[in-house]
């Protein structure tokens, strides 16, 4: 039977056209039928029943509560300590009393757990399109969406030598020589992909056109659709989904294991009191994108798991992403803003800010206190999110 998976809409794309508004759904697909051939890359009948035992979702279900309240088995974490006792996290400095800007800065070398992986093919995936693929070889992996999360992920799997392309986003620097493959950000370039020769394409629906992918397809390239949502609860699973695709379940564990530590210690910086921030989250590209992000969006999961309020949840919005207004902006009365740094940048930094409606009445504009942070890793919500959250901790309540 289907199953549908959740995402937030498809940023780039939204973005283009002024809006984020949209809802993209993740299939899975439906039951398999038996056949034979299974020595084709992309299996259009189905796969033999020892094959399909061992097949892999690419569209996982998140493990709600991930990093806040569970493991990443679903096991409920120790309790966080209160604000009495001594250990508990966060500045004793009240951060409303902060002026001025500050910048939440990440190391972002990506660090592999393991040096000597060896992927276990062939891989029956049942892809996120409703498709059924087998991988039988990841010597030249591409690893294609809007954040930069599968490349990250790949990379950290201890694959990062087997990758011979990469999207816009993915910015760090084992992978910045690498040749770009989305020079419109969200677009993806056939021509590009075919002259790398890839033998396995793992994307999902926040990039394209679908066309392309079909081309490639065509071409007889695997090519994988996982959940383009990107979210806290989805960590683990986009992380077991990846490493399963590519024979590498061992190091997948390892991972998880890896990231839900460095999630939890992160956490444990957030303040514990009462009286949480109240924070917005500003998505800019010039004077023509000017959103405030609510539900949804990532960026309420990122401000959450810093111990403070998103507004946009907070005065009621229902979509990702929405125009900014004033009168929104004045209601939701953040004591922060967070924004991408190149989003910043492009309406002309601080001052450029101040402009947008409503910013300048608001409590975080009388005292100029916006946080920013790199676009490659502020939503992308990979195995680097723990160190994201810490940072982002910091910039915030101890810049």
């Amino acid at each position: 039977m289907a199953r549908r998976g959740r995402s937030f809409g498809v940023l780039a794309a939204s973005v283009a056209a002024g809006l984020l508004f949209g809802v993209t759904a993740c299939v899975a697909p439906a039951d398999d039928a038996g056949g034979e051939g299974t020595d084709a890359r992309l299996s259009a009948d189905g796969t033999t029943a020892a094959a399909a035992a061992e097949a892999v979702d690419a569209c996982q279900e998140p493990v709600t509560g991930f990093g806040v309240s569970v493991d990443a088995d679903g096991e409920p974490l120790p309790e966080r300590p209160t604000p009495d006792d001594p250990s508990a996290g966060g500045s004793a400095e009240d951060p409303r009393e902060v002026l001025g800007p500050s910048t939440a800065t990440v190391d972002q070398t990506v660090t592999p757990v393991a040096d000597d992986v060896e992927p276990a093919l062939p891989v029956t995936v049942h892809s996120c399109d409703g498709e059924t693929v087998v991988i039988d070889d990841a010597s030249r992996i591409l690893a294609v969406d809007l954040y930069g999360t599968l490349a990250e992920i790949v990379f950290s799997l201890g694959l990062g030598d087997r990758v011979v392309g990469r999207d816009a986003s993915t910015g760090f620097p084992q992978a910045a020589e690498l040749p770009l493959v989305t020079p419109g950000g969200h677009d993806m370039n056939a021509e590009a992909i075919l002259d790398l020769d890839p033998t396995v394409v793992l994307t999902d629906s926040s990039v394209g056109p679908p066309e392309v992918q079909q081309q490639l397809r065509d071409a007889g390239i695997p090519v994988v659709f996982f959940d383009d949502a990107r979210d806290l609860d989805r960590i683990p699973s986009q992380i077991r989904a990846v490493a399963g695709a590519l024979g590498v379940r061992e190091a997948g564990e390892q991972l998880v294991e890896r990231t839900s530590g460095e999630i939890a210690d992160a956490l444990a910086l957030a303040p514990a009191g009462a009286d949480p921030l109240r924070i917005a989250f500003l998505y800019t590209r010039g004077g023509m994108v000017q959103l405030l992000a609510g539900p949804r969006s990532g960026a309420d999961a990122m401000i959450r798991s810093i111990g403070a309020v998103d507004v946009g949840t907070d005065i009621g919005l229902d979509r990702p992403f929405t125009q900014i207004t004033s009168e929104a902006l004045v209601e939701a009365a953040p004591d922060v803003i967070i924004m991408m740094t190149k989003g910043l940048e492009s309406i002309g930094g601080v001052d450029g800010m101040l402009r947008l409606p409503g910013v300048a009445q608001t409590p975080a504009g009388e005292k100029l206190r916006v946080v920013d942070m790199a676009d490659s890793v502020l939503l992308s919500f990979g195995p680097r999110t723990g160190r994201t959250i810490e940072a982002l901790a910091h910039a915030v309540y101890q810049p």
